[in-house]
């Protein structure tokens, strides 16, 4: 996959990277050439010295051949003003911004801009971790209504079977992993000891996937 990112911050350094490591070809923009300077020389994408929402430093960095664009700078209306540039000019597919304030991020999502608020994210996560961190959540989806949970099979599911835990709209058994091998599941598959469950759950019913995966509930 072809990819720009908008920004060589701490976000945008390590998007690229990751992204970079999994053999996607990579070109990041920021106007600061001591930001892409601090990339390193593990980095083997390209570095575009430019402001990236302007249209010809994105031409330079191949947006017309783009198959995904982050916006990822400190900056929201930079990153708004690149992300819209690069979705209704460009038509590049995929594209998200990244953005502080939420107030703004709710405004973007309705009209159809992907954006990722990491004041929200970093708040729901924080809740979650101090709320259910005995249920471990592994992340969330949306502004954190939806999240997604690993555990091992409780004493009182042994033996039972998927369509006894699950509570359509709010709970949902989507796979298992067993002796190291994951599959998805039916409503007739039978949890065993030592199962590995993945869930997704509405963060307003954890108390009652809690209360499902008491032990204390047995029988």
């Amino acid at each position: 996959m072809n990819v720009i990112v908008m920004g060589c911050g701490r976000v945008g350094e390590q998007l690229s990277l990751l992204l970079d490591a999994e053999g996607h070809r990579v070109t990041v923009v920021d106007y600061d050439a001591s930001a892409l300077a601090r990339i390193g020389p593990s980095f083997k994408g390209r570095k575009v010295k430019g402001i990236g929402f302007d249209r010809d430093i994105l031409v330079e960095a191949g947006i017309g051949q783009a198959d995904a664009f982050a916006a990822t700078s400190s900056s929201d209306n930079a990153n708004i003003v690149a992300a819209r540039i690069a979705r209704n000019i460009f038509q590049v597919p995929r594209v998200v911004a990244r953005l502080y304030d939420p107030r703004r991020a709710e405004i973007y999502q309705r009209l159809g801009l992907l954006t990722i608020s990491s004041t929200t994210w970093g708040a729901e996560r924080i809740r979650e971790l101090l709320t259910y961190s005995d249920l471990d959540p592994l992340m969330t989806f949306g502004h954190g209504e939806v999240c997604l949970l690993s555990i091992e099979t409780p004493p009182n599911l042994v033996g039972k079977m998927v369509q006894q835990l699950t509570v359509p709209g709010e709970i949902g058994v989507i796979a298992i992993t067993r002796q190291g091998q994951a599959f998805i599941t039916l409503a007739g598959t039978e949890f065993r000891a030592g199962d590995t469950l993945h869930l997704a759950v509405l963060a307003s019913s954890m108390d009652r996937i809690k209360s499902l995966l008491d032990s204390s509930e047995g029988g």
